[in-house]
């Protein structure tokens, strides 16, 4: 069979949510992945991962988290047997190990022509469930380091032993960045850290996870039509903390404290030395601020709600910057041997050729993931519609909206048709 009333293209929590969806509808689907179920999961992230995001906001559509250990988070090969064991719930249509090179339309036929490395297939509407972290961002300043020093990717990043030897400068703060340099650290390595724009967020606070505060007080559901910035909103970097060790903060001041060495972001690297912007201080203030302003949002909601809550607490800074960490780094004299670049990815949805769709840094504009395109739909994105979206926790919501976007465009184009005939 080659043609089908939707191809989805990607087959991650958010690919496999609309499969469960458009199933429910009885809509003849195929799903495509370029690899297998749970592989971004399983093979796309270093072995001490776990999720920053407690266990229970994992609800994909029919299959809410059903462990044991609701306020944990789960490790890496815990989540790749969740979305496999999801799928195994309702056995979507998904073909594997598949690389689809081009979606389009010839001339003003209707229909879509889905290109793949199996062959050639057709659909009235493409669901594309790829995310947004396609290309690793790699900055241009790495062709500074001479072949001496390993360099890296965040997303080729396994554990500290890939680095036998020599100290490791880590450029980013963000999720990634901040996780893989106290993984590091924890394993007894040297680590320089570029610190960057990334804000922190408290694990716990007042007697509960902060997450769970936020989803009381309505934060994940708060649509990007609210947000202050939100022609920004979906390229912000996440806020870093972690889900390891049953949860905790990651302090960046605590880090310098016990002997990570942090800097500013990074600046040009050219004979042997590393240079540094001077924004070292501003930014772990920045962190800092927007750390105490989710406190104290929470301290409100617990006040106006009048809920009973232990007191409130303040972070107080236990470490400060100095001159020293402004200075360049001979990288050699310090002994690094490698870097890591925790410094995102770049979208590339080119193969996806509906130029109209995409705004000038090349990403998808939709409405709930409903494009200018008809038939065409993005899921999966950060802020797709909330600020949920993108996370187990409302990939559910999108994924039901675009499902019944899909059956009452059906709908419409059947009784469009029986008018035609009269």
């Amino acid at each position: 069979m080659n043609h089908y009333q939707v191809i989805v293209v990607g087959g991650g929590q958010a690919g496999l949510s609309a499969s469960y969806c458009l199933k429910k509808e009885n809509i003849n689907h195929l799903v495509l992945d370029r690899g297998e179920i749970g592989d971004s999961w399983g093979k796309r992230r270093w072995d001490s991962f776990c999720l920053v995001t407690p266990n229970w906001q994992c609800r994909l559509p029919g299959f809410d988290y059903d462990g044991n250990d609701p306020k944990g988070f789960m490790v890496k090969d815990e989540i790749v047997d969740y979305v496999k064991r999801y799928a195994e719930s309702f056995n979507p249509p998904i073909k594997g190990n598949v690389e689809v090179h081009k979606v389009y339309k010839k001339g003003t036929n209707s229909v879509f022509n889905v290109d793949t490395s199996i062959g050639n297939f057709t659909a009235d509407k493409v669901i594309i469930a790829t995310g947004a972290y396609h290309i690793p961002n790699i900055l241009p300043m790495s062709k500074g380091f001479d072949d001496s020093i390993t360099q890296i990717h965040s997303a080729d990043y396994k554990n500290p032993e890939q680095f036998s030897e020599g100290a490791t400068l880590v450029v980013g703060s963000g999720q990634s960045g901040a996780q893989i340099a106290e993984d590091l650290h924890i394993a007894g390595k040297k680590v320089y850290l570029s610190v960057g724009t990334a804000p922190r967020a408290p694990r716990t606070y007042r007697g509960k996870d902060a997450v769970e505060w936020l989803e009381d007080m309505g934060y994940y559901d708060q649509p990007i039509e609210m947000h202050p910035d939100p022609e920004e909103a979906r390229h912000k970097t996440n806020h870093y903390l972690t889900g390891r060790d049953g949860g905790r903060d990651i302090d960046l001041r605590k880090l310098a404290s016990e002997g990570v060495q942090l800097r500013g972001q990074i600046g040009p690297v050219e004979n042997g030395s590393i240079s540094f912007n001077n924004d070292l201080k501003e930014n772990l203030d920045a962190a800092d601020a927007t750390y105490e302003r989710i406190q104290n949002n929470i301290d409100k909601y617990i006040e106006i709600n009048n809920i009973e809550a232990p007191e409130p607490t303040r972070y107080e800074a236990m470490w400060e910057p100095n001159i020293d960490n402004e200075a360049p780094i001979d990288y050699k004299a310090e002994g690094i041997k490698s870097v890591i670049w925790c410094t995102g990815f770049k979208v590339d949805f080119k193969w996806v050729d509906f130029p109209k769709v995409y705004d000038q840094r090349g990403y998808p504009t939709y409405k709930r993931g409903v494009t200018e395109e008809s038939g065409l739909y993005f899921i999966g994105l950060p802020w797709l519609h909330t600020w949920g979206s993108g996370r187990f926790s409302h990939v559910a919501q999108d994924a039901e909206y675009i499902s019944n976007h899909i059956v009452s465009a059906f709908n419409d184009e059947i009784v469009e048709t029986c008018l035609t005939k009269k």
